[in-house]
């Protein structure tokens, strides 16, 4: 962990960076907010554990970096369970979020934080500092009805209603990525900026490796290591080349390579930019932040919605509604199927262009800390 620097860069505003740790994605599509920040003059720490810790000192290593304890949730075996598994880690998110409070206001006065910006964790508001709190999701979906969904959206708007501003990676329009996710009829109390697509990677000049395959895992225990078994036990069957990104940046353990299938733990924001340019199918969960980074890149994507999680249910079933992607979910996936299935898909990718949004918020924000006083 990179050790805190005790003072204030005169003339700079101190901004905190804090992702969730459900998976890598939140932690992922902070980078580009973080670049943003950098490249406007703000001074920029962070606060984690885990992956997404080693995920972002490895891309950031000269940043000041806070320990901040996650919600550490843990998903169901089955779809059938993970709901009632959410249901009963209730009491331990509420905990968490009531802790991440009550670190917030230490660590404010520590260390002169100007604001935050949390992504999808509701405890980093505080009353006295800008806050602005990131998500995709303004509508939660929910697998026991509408009447769920309401009381979702109300309790997700409680929390969201106590930060200064939300931000949602995402377009306004037909390019939505996220569609009714992003997009309900009823929005927070509090301003909602689209920020576009939050994205790492750029589009290269580079050409596409025939019959060449990018497997990417990830996502909370068990199921990233279900979806493991499921591709080790299929690769072998496939005729092509393939590389395979485990997720795990933390991992001692490898598995072996071979000249045709290669896997890694992680690899860093550059070398996954060429890999997924160079596959001529990407597979993966539908996450929401592989979407974006995919959907940037104009790749062909094979996606494998993480069993009873809804909100990768609905995008998955959304963009292969839309032409943009191809969607088949664990219990039926055989990947000689899958990819003869993708070949014939009628894929409709159209391109994206969202920087500017991004540097627009990004100076909108900042533009409040000008003519301040810091230090």
């Amino acid at each position: 962990m990179n050790h805190p620097l005790p003072g204030k860069n005169n003339g700079k505003s101190r901004i905190l960076v804090a992702p969730l740790d459900w998976g890598l994605g939140h932690a992922t599509r902070c980078i580009p907010l973080i670049s943003e920040l950098l490249a406007q003059g703000a001074e920029v720490w962070l606060a984690g554990e885990g992956a997404q810790a080693q995920l972002l000192t490895h891309e950031f290593p000269h940043l000041p970096f806070l320990s901040l304890r996650g919600y550490r949730m843990h998903y169901a075996k089955t779809a059938k369970g993970l709901l009632w598994k959410m249901i009963r880690q209730g009491p331990k998110m509420h905990r968490a979020i009531q802790d991440e409070q009550q670190w917030l206001k230490k660590m404010i006065q520590q260390y002169q934080f100007d604001a935050v910006i949390s992504d999808n964790r509701y405890g980093l508001h505080h009353a006295d500092v800008p806050c602005i709190f990131i998500t995709h999701q303004l509508e939660i979906k929910s697998s026991a009805g509408k009447w769920t969904e309401r009381i979702l959206q109300k309790r997700n708007y409680r929390y969201i209603n106590k930060f200064t501003e939300c931000w949602v990676p995402d377009i306004e329009g037909e390019d939505s990525l996220a569609g009714e996710l992003a997009h309900p009829l009823l929005k927070p109390a509090v301003p909602v900026r689209y920020i576009g697509p939050l994205t790492r990677f750029s589009k290269k000049e580079m050409a596409e490796k025939n019959n060449h395959l990018l497997i990417i895992l990830s996502g909370p225990e068990p199921q990233r290591s279900l979806l493991e078994e499921i591709m080790i036990r299929e690769i072998p069957h496939f005729t092509g080349t393939a590389t395979i990104v485990r997720g795990l940046p933390a991992a001692k353990t490898l598995i072996p390579s071979t000249s045709m299938i290669k896997f890694y733990n992680h690899l860093g924001s550059g070398e996954l930019n060429r890999e997924m340019q160079a596959a001529q199918f990407i597979i993966s969960r539908s996450g929401y932040s592989t979407i974006m980074d995919a959907m940037t890149l104009q790749k062909k994507c094979i996606f494998i919605p993480t069993p009873g999680q809804t909100e990768q249910e609905y995008l998955g079933q959304y963009l292969m509604k839309k032409k943009i992607a191809y969607c088949i979910s664990q219990k039926e996936f055989s990947l000689t199927a899958a990819l003869i299935a993708a070949r014939q898909f009628p894929y409709a990718i159209f391109p994206i262009n969202s920087k500017q949004l991004l540097s627009n918020a990004v100076a909108a924000f900042l533009s409040q800390f000008s003519g301040r006083a810091l230090g």
